[in-house]
């Protein structure tokens, strides 16, 4: 697998292979989290991302094919930091032959350049606690653990 990776921007034309890797991100959360409505289940709206002027929506092809994808979203940042906005990052998913090749880094170089152009100084993320190999990835590509957020089921 040496063939050329190209990042660039989603089109429309897109939509149907983002939405086979949204089942992707939502199959590969599932264990992680007891909370998830069942199958199926949509976490985005594709189409308003991809006219989004805030977000910008990604995806990694090669050959004709796209094998990865994800976004950055300009967002408010809360009141008590220092920044005013951040760009906020999901919709991380690499095909599963092309996961170990540096695609998840490329695509976040990519947003991380469209967020610096957007004068944005801090990116930020969300993972499960347990998703080990997504932690590393984020990991590798200059990320840091910050919070925790934690939950608790209530009974009626």
């Amino acid at each position: 697998m040496n063939e050329a990776v190209t990042i660039r921007e989603a089109t429309i034309s897109d939509i149907e292979t983002l939405l086979e890797f949204e089942q992707g991100v939502v199959s590969a959360e599932r264990p992680y989290d007891p909370t998830l409505k069942p199958h199926p289940n949509h976490y985005y709206d594709l189409r308003q991302m991809i006219d989004d002027p805030v977000t910008e929506l990604v995806v990694a092809e090669t050959n004709g094919q796209l094998i990865a994808c994800g976004y950055a979203r300009i967002e408010t940042a809360k009141q008590y930091l220092r920044h005013d906005k951040h760009a906020y990052v999901g919709f991380m998913y690499v095909r599963p032959e092309w996961r170990g090749k540096n695609i998840n880094q490329m695509i976040i170089e990519k947003l991380k350049q469209w967020s610096i152009s957007m004068g944005i100084t801090e990116m930020r993320l969300e993972v499960y606690k347990d998703n080990i190999a997504a932690i590393k990835a984020y990991e590798k590509s200059g990320f840091s653990k910050l919070i925790i957020q934690m939950r608790m089921g209530l009974k009626n």
